[in-house]
């Protein structure tokens, strides 16, 4: 079991000072580098690459020679024990799923839940944090009072949140937040990377205001 007020590995702390996890997720990764750059650029350190984008594992490896050590980078839709491998092995740090479907992995597993029941049971299996997805049909209410009688789980929700919720999630306690498509758009099929950059400093700053 994990405990809230114990120290997060090292991957983990780097999600939660980010605040954000920028989920990559595009018919084809291709466009995956020139978005992370930006995203880095404004601040965004933590970038979850789907494996339902074409060439995810491919752009696992590229960004991890690309990118800044301080950036952490993992693969998400994670659903087999072959995907968390090949994960892995490309260079993801972090492995994210929908469901609570793996064992223990040799890095950090934040699995999917919904309701208190899978929540503290992946907890109890020591998930260092839970993906509460999906979360914008929830709302922030449910994570505080989620948290009233489980204090010491780390929630990450994820799915449905847009850029103007993300203080009011962190301040019900997530210890971060994933964003898709609210925050990339339509950057990673070609579309306005400025917009992009601006979306991004929208995010971080967000972060920032919670945290104050």
């Amino acid at each position: 079991m994990t405990d809230q007020h114990a120290p997060l590995d090292p991957v983990s702390a780097a999600i939660a000072a980010s605040g954000v996890v920028a989920v990559l997720r595009a018919p084809s990764a291709d466009g995956f580098a020139a978005v992370a750059d930006v995203l880095v650029a404004a601040g965004v350190t933590a970038l979850e690459i789907t494996l339902t984008s074409a060439g995810a594992l491919e752009a696992i490896g590229g960004l991890r020679r690309q990118l800044p050590e301080t950036v952490v980078i993992g693969a998400g839709t994670v659903l087999t024990e072959d995907d968390a491998k090949a994960s892995i092995d490309a260079g993801a740090s972090f492995l994210v799923a929908p469901v609570s479907v793996l064992g223990p992995q040799p890095v950090p597993f934040y699995p999917g839940a919904f309701t208190p029941t899978e929540v503290y049971t992946a907890h109890r299996a020591g998930a260092p944090v839970i993906k509460l997805f999906p979360a914008g049909g929830l709302g922030p209410g449910y994570l505080k009072d989620l948290r009233g009688p489980l204090p010491d789980v780390r929630i990450m929700p994820t799915g449905g949140i847009g850029l103007d919720d993300i203080s009011q999630w962190l301040t019900a306690g997530a210890v971060a937040v994933g964003l898709g498509g609210p925050l990339i758009g339509d950057a990673a099929t070609g579309g306005s990377l400025t917009a992009l950059a601006a979306r991004a400093r929208h995010a971080v700053d967000a972060v920032a205001f919670a945290r104050s």
